[in-house]
C-alpha cells in the first residue's frame, strides 16, 4: 500500500502498510510503465488508484476525487460529459495527484484530504506544482 507523489519525495503524509511500516513507491514512478514511456499505463501490473485535485484556475475552485483510471476520469471532467460540480464551475485542470496500489488506502486518503482546510490543499498543490500547471497532457501521452 503505497503512493507516488508528483514531487521529489516530499509529502505531508506517508501511508503505512499492514505491518505499520511506511511503504511508498518511488517518486515519478508509475506502476507498470516502462521507463521513458509517456502516459499512464498499467500493462498487466496490479491496478493503480489515483487521488487527484482539479482546479478551475490558479487558486480557483478545487475538486478532489479518487479513481482507478485517471486519464479517463479527468477527460470526463474536462469535456463536461456529466453534469455536476466540475462542469458547473469549469473545473478541468489536473494540478495534483498521488498513485496508490490499493483502493482502500486511496479512498482513505481522499477522505482525509476532504477534511483538510482549503489552504492546506493549496499548500499540497504548490509544494509539487507551484505554477499550477495542467498535468493532464503529461499523463495521457
Amino acid at each position: 500500500m503505497g503512493f507516488v507523489s508528483m514531487d521529489s519525495g516530499l509529502s505531508l503524509r506517508e501511508p503505512r502498510n499492514d505491518q505499520g511500516r511506511d511503504h511508498v513507491l518511488s517518486p515519478h514512478v508509475i506502476p507498470g510503465r516502462p521507463k521513458g514511456e509517456p502516459g499512464i499505463h498499467n500493462h498487466g501490473s496490479p491496478m493503480a488508484y489515483y487521488v487527484y485535485l482539479l482546479a478551475s484556475k490558479k487558486h480557483g475552485t478545487l475538486y478532489l476525487g479518487v479513481t482507478n483510471d485517471l486519464v479517463q476520469r479527468v477527460h470526463v471532467h474536462r469535456t463536461k460529459a456529466v453534469p455536476g460540480f466540475t462542469s458547473r464551475y469549469g473545473i478541468g485542470r489536473l494540478v495534483w495527484f498521488e498513485i496508490y496500489d490499493d483502493p482502500i488506502t486511496a479512498i482513505a486518503r481522499e477522505k482525509e484530504l476532504k477534511k483538510w482546510r482549503r489552504d492546506w490543499k493549496i499548500r499540497l498543490i504548490e509544494e509539487q506544482n507551484p505554477s499550477w500547471d495542467d498535468l493532464y497532457p503529461g499523463i495521457c501521452g
